[in-house]
C-alpha cells in the first residue's frame, strides 16, 4: 500500500513538473522598431532575424531555465521617438522585461532615458534595453546607464576602422561628409572629422552637411554638390531608403570614388546598386558572411533563407543578443530579476556564431568585437543579399576593435 502511494506521489510530482514546463511563461522581448513607413523593410527584416534567432538558437535547444521559451513581440514605432515611448509603455504594461531596438539613435536616446526613469520609480517591473544597432557614442559615454547594453560597435569605433583604411589610401585628398540630421548623423560627422584630422591632417573636408531623415525624395542637389566639390571619397552614416537614394544619386551624377558607409547593404539596397555599386561601396560592420566563419554559420544562413526567401541575415549581431541574453538568464537563475541578468551580462565573453569573440565591457556596457571593412561585389560571394548575386566581402579586419578606447561613462548601479 505504501509502495502504491509512493508511486502515486512520484507520478503526481512528475505530472506537476511536466505541467509546469508546459505552461511556463514565455520570456517576452519587445522589438520596438519601424514596421511601417519608409524604413519598414529594415525593421521587418530585423524582426524576422530576431524571431528566427530566438527559435533556432534558444527555443529549439530547450529554452531557458529548464523550458521557458523566447517570444519576440513586435511594436511599430514608425521611427518616431514619441511613438517609441508609447510602445514602450504598452510593452511594460504587458509585463515585458526586455526591449530590443536598433534603428535610430534618436529613438534609442529617448528609450534609454525613459527606461532609466521607469526602473528608478518601479523596482518591481524593471526593464533591460538590448540595443542592437543604435550607435550614437553618447549612449555608452555621458548618457550611459546600467539598464542599457549595446551589442553593435559604436559610431566612433566604426569610424576609427574606416579611417584606418582611408588614411592608407594616398589617392584620397578630399572628402565629403553627408548624413541624416539627428544624433547619429551628427556623431558620424564629428568622428570623421576627428579621426581624419588625427590620421591624415592633409585631407581636406570639402563638405560636411546633414539632411532631414526620411524626408528627402530627390538627392540630386546633394549629389551635384558632392561631385562639384571635387571629393575623392564620400563618408555617410545613412541607412534605409536614405542610404539607397543618396548613394544611387551620387553614382548616377558621375561620382567615381569610394563611398564609405555604415549601412549600405541588404534591405533592397544591395539589389538596387547591383553592378553600379561595385568598386564604390564600402561598409564597416561585423559578422561576415563572405567568407563565412563555419559550417554552423552557413547552415544558419541557409535555414533563414529557406524560411524567409526574400530576407537577409544582415544584422549578425542579433544572434549575439539572443545567445548572450539566454546565457545571462540561465546564469542569473531568473528571467524576471533583471538586475541579476544585467550583472550576468556585464563582462560576459561570448564566442560569436560569426567567428571571433564578443565581450560586453562592464564599465560602459559597450560590446567589443571584431570589426570588418567590406566591399560590395559579385566576386567571391557565397551568401548574397536581396537574391541579387551581389554581397559584401571582407577586405580588412580589426580584431576586438577599440577594446582599450576610453569612456566617459560614470554608471550608477542599483
Amino acid at each position: 500500500m505504501r509502495t502504491i502511494v509512493k508511486r502515486g506521489a512520484v507520478a503526481a510530482l512528475s505530472l506537476a513538473v511536466m505541467a509546469s514546463a508546459a505552461f511556463a511563461e514565455n520570456v517576452k522581448i519587445a522589438f520596438i522598431d519601424p514596421l511601417s513607413g519608409p524604413f519598414a523593410s529594415t525593421g521587418t527584416n530585423g524582426l524576422h532575424q530576431y524571431e528566427f534567432a530566438a527559435e533556432m538558437l534558444v527555443n529549439a535547444n530547450g529554452g531557458v531555465l529548464g523550458g521557458q521559451k523566447f517570444e519576440i513581440v513586435g511594436f511599430d514605432n514608425k521611427i518616431s521617438p514619441k511613438e517609441s515611448l508609447i510602445q514602450l509603455q504598452v510593452a511594460i504594461d504587458q509585463g515585458i522585461r526586455y526591449v530590443a531596438q536598433g534603428n535610430s539613435s534618436g529613438v534609442a536616446n529617448a528609450l534609454t532615458e525613459a527606461i532609466d526613469k521607469h526602473n528608478r520609480r518601479n523596482p518591481d517591473s524593471r526593464v533591460l534595453f538590448l540595443n542592437y544597432s543604435a550607435v550614437d557614442p553618447a549612449l555608452t559615454n555621458e548618457k550611459c546607464n546600467f539598464w542599457h547594453f549595446r551589442f553593435d560597435a559604436n559610431a566612433d569605433i566604426k569610424m576609427d576602422a574606416l579611417t584606418d583604411v582611408m588614411a592608407a589610401d594616398d589617392s584620397i585628398k578630399k572628402v565629403y561628409i553627408i548624413g541624416q540630421d539627428y544624433s547619429f548623423g551628427k556623431a558620424v560627422a564629428a568622428a570623421a572629422v576627428n579621426f581624419l584630422g588625427a590620421k591624415r591632417p592633409d585631407i581636406e573636408i570639402v563638405g560636411n552637411e546633414l539632411h532631414p531623415i526620411g524626408k528627402v525624395k530627390d538627392f540630386t542637389p546633394y549629389a551635384r554638390k558632392i561631385v562639384a566639390s571635387g571629393a575623392d571619397a564620400v563618408i555617410t552614416g545613412n541607412w534605409g531608403s536614405d542610404m539607397l537614394n543618396l548613394g544611387k544619386s551620387v553614382i548616377e551624377n558621375g561620382f567615381k570614388g569610394p563611398i564609405y558607409t555604415y549601412y549600405a547593404a541588404a534591405d533592397g539596397i544591395t539589389a538596387a546598386f547591383g553592378e553600379t555599386g561595385k568598386g564604390s561601396l564600402r561598409l564597416v560592420s561585423e559578422g561576415p558572411l563572405n567568407p563565412i566563419a563555419s559550417d554552423r554559420a552557413a547552415e544558419y544562413v541557409k535555414a533563414f533563407k529557406a524560411k524567409y526567401p526574400d530576407g537577409n541575415v544582415s544584422q549578425a549581431r542579433i544572434t549575439n543578443v539572443i545567445e548572450m541574453l539566454a546565457r545571462a538568464i540561465n546564469d542569473a537563475g531568473s528571467a524576471t530579476d533583471v538586475v541579476a541578468v544585467a550583472k550576468a551580462l556585464e563582462g560576459m565573453e561570448h564566442d560569436s556564431l560569426w567567428g571571433g569573440k564578443i565581450m560586453m565591457r562592464p564599465q560602459d556596457h559597450q560590446a567589443i568585437q571584431d570589426v570588418h571593412i567590406f566591399a560590395h561585389t559579385d566576386e567571391g560571394v557565397q551568401f548574397d543579399y536581396d537574391n541579387s548575386g551581389y554581397g559584401m566581402v571582407v577586405e580588412s579586419s580589426i580584431a576586438m576593435a577599440s577594446a582599450d578606447a576610453p569612456t566617459t561613462c560614470k554608471m550608477k548601479r542599483p
